[in-house]
């Protein structure tokens, strides 16, 4: 036996789960095949990295089981993850919704977290070619390397042009563990057929209400030349089906019956006037036109101008696609959670094998839920090593 635990994957969650064991006194080998660790921590928050989001709370999570990751994000805190990045002296600050950046550049975060590896021993090797993973005799086997123990924290197949993979899934299939079908999560979504017209709008972005299902997210959309994206758009992403619509809220902050009040305080106004108001130009003027109001609010019905107000507030989009794992932020699905002990992200089926991070079927909302999911669960892995 040459280590204590052997962790494949040096993201943000395998990278915390080696400085947590380490720094308990267990030799770590950490692994992957990148030539750098914390690919993706670094090109994170428009690379200052949306390190944690202070409103975690287990609801802004999806998964086949809504309740597994409740014990590890309750025992490993933001405001755990917080101290440390203080400790460090990283300048940061909060933007809206709970949302935490560093002042200057997630690098600090990744330096951060090869600081504590080092600190606990951690033999971190990059360039690494994992190869075949064998376990026989309660040792698992990687290349020369043996421990009793293995963490999977290589996280799922978004981005793959920074190298990732599938990996997780392959190795978990492996070992007899059940995959949640993967789908990029976070994600831009295209539109087709009668919706086309708004890719006219490339680059028009709107506060809106956008929702799928019971879903629903009060933020930016962006329309795109492929269809829709924006803060909105991509947390709706992560709820949404093929084949299923979404339904999107243009002037959210409009009280029911505002074009009836409008009417009768300025009959003399058209469609357009009153949707530039609140809208930006080129998207009041295809929103008009798709309603087809021409005539002045006084000349139309007050039957129509109702129709109108609730198409507004609930304007119907059908995406025929999403833009992929290539544009995906994060991977929904993975390992399943049925397979995993949710206090210490260990299977039921294999002692000592562990799988912790993007790779598991628990998935967060946009801005900073997926990373504490990493910190908490690579943290609970680490205290069972």
């Amino acid at each position: 036996m040459t280590h204590d635990a052997i962790i494949l994957g040096a993201g943000a969650a395998g990278l915390m789960c080696a400085a947590t064991a380490g720094q308990r006194g267990r030799r770590v080998l950490l692994l992957d095949h990148a030539p750098e660790v914390g690919r993706k921590i670094l090109i994170s928050g428009g690379g200052r990295c949306n390190f944690t989001n202070l409103g975690t709370v287990p609801d802004r999570f999806i998964s086949q089981n809504a309740h597994f990751a409740k014990s590890a994000l309750s025992r490993y805190t933001p405001h755990d993850f917080l101290a440390l990045v203080e400790r460090h002296g990283i300048a940061w600050h909060e933007k809206t919704l709970g949302q935490l950046f560093c002042d200057g550049s997630a690098r600090q975060i990744v330096a951060m977290l090869l600081d504590e590896c080092a600190r606990g021993g951690v033999d971190i090797r990059c360039n690494a070619q994992i190869g075949e993973v064998a376990h026989a005799d309660g040792l698992f086997r990687v290349g020369a390397a043996s421990a009793p123990a293995l963490v999977i924290a290589t996280g799922g197949p978004s981005i793959p042009k920074m190298g990732a993979t599938g990996f997780a899934y392959e190795l978990a299939r492996r070992f007899g563990l059940k995959v949640v079908q993967p789908r990029p999560a976070l994600v831009p979504l295209t539109l087709a057929g009668e919706d086309l017209l708004f890719r006219e709008l490339s680059g028009v972005s709107s506060d809106v209400i956008a929702r799928c299902g019971k879903a629903a997210f009060r933020e930016a959309a962006l329309f795109t030349h492929r269809g829709l994206s924006g803060p909105a758009i991509l947390q709706v992403s992560s709820y949404w089906q093929h084949g299923t619509p979404i339904d999107v809220q243009f002037l959210p902050d409009r009280a029911p019956g505002w074009l009836l009040a409008a009417k009768a305080a300025h009959p003399r106004a058209g469609m357009r006037r009153m949707l530039r108001d609140g809208l930006p130009e080129r998207l009041a003027d295809v929103l008009c036109e798709r309603l087809a109001i021409d005539s002045e609010l006084g000349a139309t019905t007050d039957r129509k101008l109702a129709a109108a107000e609730a198409q507004l507030a609930a304007w119907r989009f059908t995406p025929n696609g999403s833009e992929g794992y290539a544009k995906a932020e994060v991977t929904a699905g993975g390992i399943a959670t049925t397979e995993l002990s949710s206090k210490d992200m260990q299977s039921r089926r294999v002692p000592g094998l562990y799988a912790i991070g993007e790779a598991v079927d628990v998935t967060g909302w946009l801005g900073g839920y997926n990373f504490q999911w990493a910190w908490a669960s690579g943290w609970a892995a680490a205290l069972a090593i």
